[in-house]
């Protein structure tokens, strides 16, 4: 990882500030954005990066999306790796899921994903290589009781890039999905469904698989991920 350019959105969430913490303690060049600026600022000092590595930004606007995209290339000359760890889980039943709700899942995990790489693919593909790692998430390949709106959003973004991937398969640029099963994050916090935390996977762990997943062999690509908790964490 020592000298490659990564940009980290949804960094100020609880897997991206652990993969934030451990590309930057792997001497990755290092990018971070998010939607909390406050948050934003203490990840920067925490990950000893200067005030230019780091760009408050809603990702779901498109033109917050290509401020991003000039800030970071402001900074650094090329970017090598991608890791997308913004997201937003609502899990209602369908006679209590508003219409608001399901825009707004769709916005922030397939919108943004899109606006993504309409801004940096150019640039993976002007130098024909690179990595991009999304988190579809399991319910993006199972779907579950009351996630009509996440599954929606993370089948899509599963479609989107299995179709990109078609467009750019005679160059050396991957693309991963790492389908998480439940993480202990703040993410639950908000979502009224009865779950045991503690036998989640670990934000640490998930953190981990993508540092992992960042080092890929020249020779291939891991096209997919699935970690999952060991026991089931459903009350």
């Amino acid at each position: 990882m020592r000298g490659k350019y990564v940009l980290v959105t949804g960094a100020t969430g609880g897997i991206g500030q652990q993969v934030a913490k451990l590309l930057a303690g792997a001497g990755a060049h290092l990018f971070i954005t998010g939607r909390n600026a406050a948050k934003l600022e203490a990840l920067g000092t925490a990950c000893n990066l200067p005030a230019s590595n780091r760009f408050a930004a809603d990702i779901t606007d498109a033109t917050e999306v290509t401020a991003l995209h000039g800030r970071f290339f402001e900074v650094f000359p090329q970017i090598d790796i991608l890791i997308n760890a913004a997201g937003i889980g609502i899990i209602k039943p369908m006679d209590q899921l508003e219409e608001k709700d399901f825009i707004h899942t769709l916005n922030l995990n397939l919108v943004a994903p899109f606006l993504l790489l309409k801004n940096f693919l150019p640039d993976f593909k002007a130098r024909k290589s690179g990595l991009i790692i999304n988190i579809p998430g399991v319910l993006g390949k199972v779907p579950m009781a009351g996630a009509a709106a996440y599954s929606a959003s993370k089948y899509g973004l599963v479609g989107m890039i299995q179709s990109v991937r078609e467009e750019i398969k005679r160059t050396d640029i991957r693309f991963t999905n790492l389908f998480l099963g439940g993480v202990d994050t703040p993410f639950w916090d908000t979502i009224d469904l009865r779950v045991q935390r503690d036998k989640m996977v670990q934000a640490e762990e998930a953190a981990k698989a993508i540092w992992f997943l960042c080092q890929q062999p020249l020779s291939g690509v891991v096209s997919e991920m699935v970690l999952q908790p060991f026991n089931h964490q459903a009350i």
